[in-house]
């Protein structure tokens, strides 16, 4: 697999994220082995990496494992090793118990540990000096995410030369409640030794404008879009991520795809009306609004248990903390009460698995269900909502989607609600079951436009455009 012909020390491009596009699986048997773990995000920036012989650097999922640097199908990989007690400070604790809960409108209680945030700055900066090694003179860094807010600044200081950028893929705050963050300073200090920050929204750039402001000595800049911060300019902006719509598209239309949706509806009993939920096991999702709402609707009679099912896949998600372990039992609890009071024999009314299913699978739900729900209490973009529509080239189908995702703003077409409002909930559901299908088709073939047109690659490019990037022809004469 390693290439060692290859210079893997002078990277014209690099990002750097929590994770490498690989896991490290350690066998039972003792040996270890690379997985591929193809996100969205390494299908858009792919051929970026390749055109520049660009470096990815990130952690390879597995606790206390020294791994070299390696060449994979053409991408250099650059692993940052992690103990287990780095996993529980850094990445369990602080990342996910304390910044997690924080930039999701404190859905749940963050946690304010100092030996977590102390564990964050030290991996913060055994990620600046592994970057600052991987850096051609010149290069541009591409940050990924909320674990490496401190990057930034920590590797502007080893490396001054070098072009950096940052994108959150959650939302920020407001700035009420990022003000309860007790390094709250620091953070802002942080993103601003980016010479690019990137938000999902508008309204999130507004926000850190207004912190960098306050809490340190940047001044606004010349325009509503950037700030100067020692001496620099550092430019803000809305960069709404999307996925690889051509190719679900592509996918969603192949004849396996389409005969495996029919087969689901079969299997389903062949009811008139299929409801679907996927989501990542979080309480952010509101996954417990949506049964809720469902389990109404049956009580009232709006919906017939005999004619509608509703399936909820729910991906294992941070299985060790016991906040995740209480959800998953309460869930699981309403999907026993709602089947034990509406199913028949052989007939459940609510189908719930938990468990990861492969792309074509997915691909498959979504092309059998009538009703799509995507509710979640607060959201950067949720992709969901977008692999939705672009499975969906029948253009049946109805998106009823929480208006706090980020995906609201540009999906206009889909059914909007309020996810802390039950009755809301339950009148747009009941509204999307009882849909005539030319405002199905009006509505999706909206959203679809938008979806086609704005995907994943046009995400990174316009980003990269902002940046400063120049072109790969460029960077390979120099």
């Amino acid at each position: 697999m390693a290439d060692s012909g290859t210079d893997l020390s002078s990277a014209e491009f690099v990002v750097v994220a929590n994770r490498l596009p690989v896991d490290l699986e350690r066998l039972p048997d003792g040996a270890e082995r690379w997985k591929r773990s193809p996100g969205g995000l390494v299908t858009a920036l792919e051929p970026m990496l390749r055109s520049r012989e660009g470096a990815w650097v990130g952690w390879p999922g597995l606790p206390d494992a020294e791994a070299e640097p390696f060449v994979e199908d053409g991408l250099q990989l650059h692993p940052v090793s992690l103990s287990a007690k780095d996993v529980e400070d850094y990445y369990e604790g602080f990342s996910n118990g304390t910044l997690w809960p924080l930039y999701h409108d404190v859905v749940a209680p963050p946690a304010f540990h100092r030996h977590w945030w102390q564990a964050y700055v030290r991996v913060n900066q055994r990620f600046a000096e592994a970057t600052a090694e991987v850096a051609a003179k010149g290069a541009t860094v591409w940050i990924q995410d909320y674990q490496l807010q401190l990057l930034p600044a920590a590797l502007r200081e080893l490396r001054p030369d070098l072009r950096i950028g940052f994108f959150l893929h959650i939302p920020f705050p407001p700035t009420e409640l990022f003000m309860q963050l007790p390094w709250r300073t620091r953070i802002v200090e942080g993103l601003l030794g980016a010479d690019l920050v990137g938000f999902h929204t508008a309204g999130g750039a507004r926000n850190f404008r207004w912190l960098a402001t306050r809490l340190t000595g940047a001044s606004p800049g010349d325009g509503r879009n950037d700030v100067v911060y020692d001496g620099r300019k550092v430019k803000l902006g809305a960069f709404p991520i999307s996925i690889d719509s051509a190719r679900l598209d592509e996918l969603s239309r192949s004849p396996e795809v389409q005969e495996r949706a029919k087969q689901i509806r079969t299997d389903l009993g062949d009811p008139e009306r299929v409801i679907l939920g996927v989501d990542r096991l979080d309480y952010t999702k509101g996954i417990d609004v949506r049964l809720r709402a469902f389990e109404e609707l049956l009580a009232e009679d709006r919906v017939d248990a005999e004619r509608t099912v509703m399936i909820q896949l729910a991906t294992p998600s941070r299985e060790r903390v016991e906040h995740y372990q209480k959800m998953r039992n309460d869930i699981e609890q309403a999907v026993g009460r709602i089947n034990g009071t509406y199913a028949r024999v052989g007939h459940p009314v609510l189908h719930y698995l938990h468990q990861s299913l492969p792309r074509d699978e997915l691909a498959a739900f979504f092309a059998a269900a009538d009703v799509m729900l995507v509710t979640p209490l607060r959201d950067g973009m949720n992709l969901v909502a977008k692999e939705y529509v672009a499975s969906r080239s029948d253009l049946g189908g109805v998106l009823v989607l929480s208006e706090f995702a980020g995906a609201a703003i540009e999906l206009k077409e889909a059914v909007l609600v309020n996810p802390h409002d039950t009755d809301g909930v339950k009148n747009a559901l009941h509204a999307a079951l009882t849909m005539r299908p030319e405002e199905t088709r009006r509505r999706m073939r909206a959203l679809r436009k938008q979806v086609l047109a704005n995907d994943v690659d046009r995400w990174a490019r316009s980003f990269l455009d902002e940046l400063g990037l120049p072109p790969a022809e460029e960077t390979q004469d120099e």
